[in-house]
């Protein structure tokens, strides 16, 4: 059986054996990325069009750069034979295939969504009001029942989301060390079959801690920050504070793909073994 503390234990592994590569990959390619982002929504001009585009495409950037860094991540843990330049190899070969999925994984998302979308709409939730900065709890609502409905639609969402992401977290280690596309999907689903509420508790356990430590990091920084810059330096106060949330979210971002990876052998090793010759080398 696969147990959290023995995933835990090779992680510790891991991170003590390989921290300075594991760091060479996080840093150009998790903290630098979203420092830059950062810095342009601190210091550029909200509310224009060009911010609007600019913020956007600088978003998908950072989000491409993340992704190909937690494959590379994800190579240099899964085999101890990968140093940094073959991590990043493996990486650039199989960020295209991740992309895919990652697209095709959003889009199921967003169907599932549709429903409370359709119910809000029925109730007379403005959306456009919302987006604006408008609370939800100031709308008039014409239709009570379709709101409760959307309501308990959205909780069961969450729940089944929940489940479904602790079946699934294992997919970029099977894309990875599988060299596989969309069938990363079934083969992570059938991989962590019997594990699943462990996973989901290791799941709420690090969204508690990563948003409390970077929520934390965040508000002390700011606050020290802007009583030492005063109110004519917002911006730059506004941008420490979000270097020192980085700071903190980047490590446990490792750390959790390096679980992952981990969780993945573990997964493997108990319910499906792979002869060498089913996994590409490269």
């Amino acid at each position: 059986m696969v147990t959290m503390s023995g995933v835990w234990d090779r992680t510790s592994e891991v991170l003590a054996g390989r921290t300075s590569m594991l760091a060479a990959i996080a840093i150009p390619t998790l903290f630098v990325p979203t420092v830059i982002r950062d810095a342009y929504v601190a210091y550029a001009t909200p509310g224009t069009a060009g911010f609007a585009a600019i913020g956007g495409v600088l978003s998908i950037i950072v989000a491409l750069i993340t992704i190909w860094g937690q494959l590379a991540l994800i190579a240099a843990a899964s085999d101890p034979t990968n140093d940094k330049g073959a991590s990043f190899q493996i990486a650039r070969g199989r960020i295209l295939p991740a992309i895919g999925v990652s697209i095709v994984i959003m889009i199921a998302v967003f169907l599932t969504l549709l429903p409370a979308l359709v119910l809000l709409g029925v109730a007379g939730v403005d959306f456009e009001a919302i987006g604006s900065g408008q609370r939800a709890s100031q709308m008039p609502i014409a239709n009570g029942g379709a709101l409760a409905g959307a309501i308990l639609y959205m909780v069961v969402w969450a729940i089944a989301i929940l489940f479904v992401s602790a079946r699934l977290t294992i997919w970029q280690a099977v894309l990875v060390n599988e060299r596989n596309g969309l069938r990363a999907i079934p083969r992570a689903w059938a991989l962590s079959r019997g594990a699943t509420w462990r996973i989901v508790g290791v799941i709420l356990l690090f969204g508690i801690v990563l948003l409390v430590a970077a929520g934390a990091a965040q508000s002390v920084v700011g606050i020290v920050f802007r009583l030492l810059l005063g109110a004519d330096n917002v911006a730059t106060s506004v941008f420490l504070a979000s270097i020192a949330g980085s700071l903190v979210t980047t490590p446990l971002l490792v750390l959790a793909v390096v679980f992952t990876a981990q969780l993945y052998l573990a997964c493997r090793g108990e319910r499906d073994p792979i002869a060498p010759a089913d996994v590409d080398p490269a």
